[in-house]
């Protein structure tokens, strides 16, 4: 197994990064959000490098930071909520821990609401989580050791529950 001790995976909204950051503060390591990675390296909102050049571009450009964060990270790591979607990606996960974070549509809407910033759910956010979720769902859980529910929980609730599915002990 890799230095990374716990990889998050789920849909937009769902509180990777909060989560990660408990996480890493509870186990007393690094926490690092391929999201953050590549909004740093690329100078500008991912939403922006949807509009300036469209998903595919987008997930090339995620992919690398992806394996560049697995190669390099000793701690918590979140990834954006369509790094699963490569086949590389998914294999690589495979020698790490992986926890889906997942919720329903109703709360993903609530949480996501009609954020501009999400480029995926632009139009009826709903309609367009699902869909996502139903070309999704089987990825997150084919590459996750555990899955934790996080609806109607708190942050801190969802940051025990890893722990708790893990078997992970804080610092």
């Amino acid at each position: 197994m890799s230095a990374v001790q716990i990889v998050l995976v789920g849909p937009m909204g769902v509180g990777k990064s909060t989560v990660g950051r408990l996480l890493a503060e509870r186990l007393d390591c690094a926490y690092r959000d391929t999201d953050d990675d590549i909004v740093a390296e690329q100078g500008r909102t991912i939403a922006d490098i949807f509009v300036d050049e469209g998903e595919p571009a987008f997930r090339a450009i995620e992919k690398q930071a992806v394996r560049r964060a697995l190669a390099e990270h000793d701690g918590v790591l979140a990834l954006g909520g369509g790094s699963i979607l490569d086949e590389d990606t998914r294999e690589l996960l495979a020698g790490h821990r992986v926890v889906y974070l997942s919720m329903d549509v109703e709360e993903a809407v609530q949480r996501t609401g009609l954020n501009a910033a999400r480029p995926l759910l632009a139009v009826n956010p709903r309609r367009q989580w699902r869909e996502l979720m139903e070309a999704r769902r089987h990825l997150y859980t084919e590459v996750a050791d555990a899955v934790v529910a996080t609806d109607g929980r708190t942050p801190e609730e969802v940051t025990q529950a890893v722990l708790d599915a893990l078997e992970l002990k804080s610092a």
